[in-house]
């Protein structure tokens, strides 16, 4: 095996950004010095996208059991499963889309189970392609966890200024809540604190966000859900010697945790944590899925149709994306 890691890219959806951005990726030098890249999708979609960016690239078409360890910066390998037509339509919703974003993740899932590829970075799905396609999740989360058989994992979005990750993602408030419960609050407060350690903080300093303004303010807002849902959660990390602290309220968490105070911030539901992340910069920004037996890591952008195939896409938060995965697979 190469001493370099080798990554497996997927296109995502087809019709959106993830084409562009991986091809523009793909052009820095670092990405190939530190790793094997290996885009999984379509090699002719690739290679339209790079005509969109007005980009001249050899694109070397690959099949799943090919020797992945050998890649070349000048050129883009594409495990090529040939799905969509060339003439897809850019921008727009399709089920044929939404199908082949999920065929390219059960893909690299099979090369990693095999080690053929030793971690995984997503480019961004359209939930609404997807499920048109057949294919009934919310999100990349929840197909990785059900296909690696992962029922206790947790969202983790990363920037160079804050983490935060998630007790519930891609549900209703209403739902949000009601899902959230102590057992589930102390999951991922020890998922936080696990992943932080293995990244090399020897005690991370972790905040819980409240779910009432105020954190309940001690039961003056809401009824008494921090009390109830939250505090046994904490407690128990703290006897089991987690260094964690909340329920706190979110509107100050996160500007302590930016200052420094916190490694990361327990959000308990999806804008809650995704709000002050994007609000730093979607291009700084990355999706990484934690508790997962393989590496994951992702864009912290959608396929944003609006500005599919014209070639003016920030390609930041890829980038940032492959360099997490780089870091974290096992060399």
């Amino acid at each position: 095996m190469s001493k370099k890691p080798i990554i497996g890219i997927t296109m995502g959806d087809p019709a959106g950004v993830g084409p562009e951005v991986i091809v523009k990726s793909l052009q820095e030098k670092e990405v190939y010095q530190n790793a094997h890249p290996i885009v999984i999708g379509d090699a002719k979609i690739i290679q339209r996208a790079a005509k969109d960016l007005n980009i001249k690239i050899s694109i070397t078409p690959k099949k799943l059991d090919d020797d992945l360890s050998q890649t070349s910066f000048g050129e883009i390998a594409c495990v090529d499963l040939d799905l969509v037509p060339e003439n897809l339509a850019v921008g727009e919703v399709s089920p044929v889309a939404g199908d082949a974003a999920f065929q390219y993740l059960e893909a690299a899932i099979q090369l990693a189970n095999k080690n053929k590829i030793q971690a995984i970075c997503t480019a961004p799905l359209n939930k609404e392609a997807l499920q048109k396609g057949g294919h009934m999740y919310p999100g990349h989360t929840e197909i990785l966890a059900d296909l690696t058989q992962t029922e206790d994992f947790s969202m983790m979005l990363s920037s160079p200024k804050l983490k935060v990750i998630h007790v519930t993602t891609h549900i209703g408030l209403l739902d949000a809540i009601q899902k959230i419960k102590p057992d589930r609050v102390f999951n991922v407060i020890k998922l936080a604190d696990k992943t932080l350690k293995d990244a090399g903080i020897e005690q991370p300093k972790i905040g819980v966000c409240g779910i009432n303004p105020h954190a309940g303010e001690n039961g003056l807002f809401g009824y008494g859900e921090e009390e109830e849902k939250i505090i046994p959660a904490v407690q128990l990390a703290k006897e089991q010697g987690i260094n964690v602290e909340g329920p706190l309220p979110a509107d100050t968490l996160f500007f302590r945790a930016q200052r420094g105070d916190f490694d990361i911030v327990v959000a308990m539901y999806h804008d809650q944590g995704h709000g002050p992340i994007k609000v730093l910069g979607l291009e700084a920004g990355v999706n990484i899925t934690v508790g997962l037996p393989i590496i994951r890591t992702s864009v912290d952008h959608g396929t944003a149709f609006d500005i599919a195939g014209k070639g003016i896409v920030d390609e930041g938060s890829m980038l940032e994306a492959l360099r997490q995965a780089i870091e974290l697979a096992p060399k």
